[in-house]
């Protein structure tokens, strides 16, 4: 008879292992990890999977002294998991230490042998870990990353972004006639400055009040202040580049304009689709390459391009210990292309948004200037940037836009993004 509660467990650190050990990003593994789960157990399964990655670092902490070399990864996996549960949700030790030794058993000859290492490493941190827990800072981000985010921001900071990544992503919504008051008031969310609108608990999305109607949808609050950047008019010729998972697309089409949406991903171009038939918006859905499209001209374009994703860790913690870094100088290069092919596509005096929801100096500031630099004429608006909620400095002297995980500290945080409205000449 299976021990009770040990297949989440099981699926949890299957996760883990293809997050640490294969460098596997959880989106693509969470179908097939967790189909044969129950409902309950699959949720349960991705909480402690999403849980233990962003405390990580916490973890090896705990785990350094009392472990003489570092153990196959997958048993390190099965003592973070552990050391996450005792120390971090407060679960009965007895019952994950059985837990993590029957796994250790069940894990195959390279950690099998490990059962008895486990059982007495747990053991001691039982007794000693929730209070070290307690006392240790914020975990760290990998030293690949923080390397790099130290050198553009400042240890003070970087420190204040990994406290907000520790502290996970609160759900934003919004709402699809720009009332946050009222659907502040209908949901029982707080209205940001911004005008997005905050749960306090969010629950099951689709059971909230206003989501059959197509009322609202779910968009983090950095996510949505593009395409208000942008700024469309009713009866514009607008494209939405690399529009998946379609926030941006809504927000567009809920201004009036004639909107044309493109992404490469079918499966999630459909998921747009579904979303504009729920909301009962309108717009032109593409699948295809956005450097292949040529229905020119456009009055505004919004770019919201591939990038690194670095300013979504705190709601996706498996980036960090998934990437190295290596891939990115291709994404910064297709983003050149894609800023150059947009300014293509747009009518002269036309503007384009380009943003990225990255924490990379190299995927924003730097992007805008090299684009200024390629295209003589070419305009930041730097009052563009200010919409409502965005404080002046926040706002580049370029006219470039830095949200970070760190800003709105009191209100739950932000995911961090890089946006910077440009004027084609005349």
């Amino acid at each position: 008879m299976a021990q009770p509660g040990l297949a989440p467990r099981l699926a949890a650190v299957h996760l883990l292992n293809g997050v640490t050990r294969d460098h596997r990003l959880l989106a693509q593994m969470l179908p097939d990890a967790l189909a044969r789960l129950a409902p309950d157990e699959r949720a349960r399964a991705q909480r402690l999977a999403l849980g233990c990655l962003r405390q990580v670092d916490r973890c090896d902490r705990l785990l350094g002294p009392h472990l003489r070399k570092r153990p196959d990864e997958h048993a390190l996996n099965i003592l973070r998991l552990a050391v996450y549960e005792i120390c971090a949700e407060g679960a009965a030790p007895h019952g994950v230490v059985n837990a993590a030794v029957a796994m250790a058993r069940a894990g195959g000859r390279d950690v099998a042998h490990l059962a008895g290492l486990v059982n007495a490493v747990l053991r001691k941190l039982a007794e000693t870990g929730p209070a070290a827990w307690a006392a240790l800072p914020p975990p760290r981000l990998p030293k690949w990353l923080r390397k790099v985010l130290v050198a553009d921001f400042g240890k003070a900071a970087v420190a204040a972004i990994e406290a907000a990544h520790a502290a996970g992503a609160p759900v934003d919504l919004t709402p699809k006639d720009g009332d946050g008051a009222a659907l502040a008031a209908q949901v029982g969310g707080v209205v940001l400055p911004s005008g997005s609108v905050r749960l306090a608990e969010p629950g099951q999305i689709s059971a909230l009040p206003g989501y059959g109607r197509g009322d609202w949808w779910v968009q983090d609050a950095a996510a949505a202040i593009p395409a208000r950047m942008l700024a469309v008019q009713p009866g514009e010729r607008v494209l939405d580049m690399c529009a998946a998972p379609g926030g941006k697309t809504m927000q567009m089409a809920a201004s009036g304009a004639d909107v044309t949406a493109i992404d490469l991903s079918g499966p999630r171009m459909a998921r747009v689709q579904e979303n504009l038939a729920r909301t009962g918006l309108a717009a032109r859905i593409v699948v295809g390459d956005v450097l292949a499209h040529d229905a020119a001209p456009y009055d505004a374009i919004l770019l919201d391009a591939p990038c690194s994703a670095t300013g979504t860790i705190r709601r996706h913690p498996d980036l960090p210990h998934a990437k190295d870094g290596s891939d990115f100088p291709a994404l910064f290069a297709l983003q050149e292309r894609m800023i150059d092919h947009a300014l293509a596509l747009l009518r002269p005096g036309g503007r384009l948004v380009f943003c990225t929801c990255s924490l990379l100096i190299d995927e924003g500031e730097e992007q805008l200037a090299d684009a200024l630099t390629r295209h003589p004429g070419l305009r930041a608006d730097r009052d563009a940037a200010l919409v409502p909620g965005v404080d002046p400095g926040w706002v580049s002297p370029q006219g470039g836009l830095r949200l970070r995980p760190d800003y709105w500290p009191d209100l739950g945080g932000m995911d961090g993004f890089f946006a910077v409205r440009l004027h084609k000449p005349e």
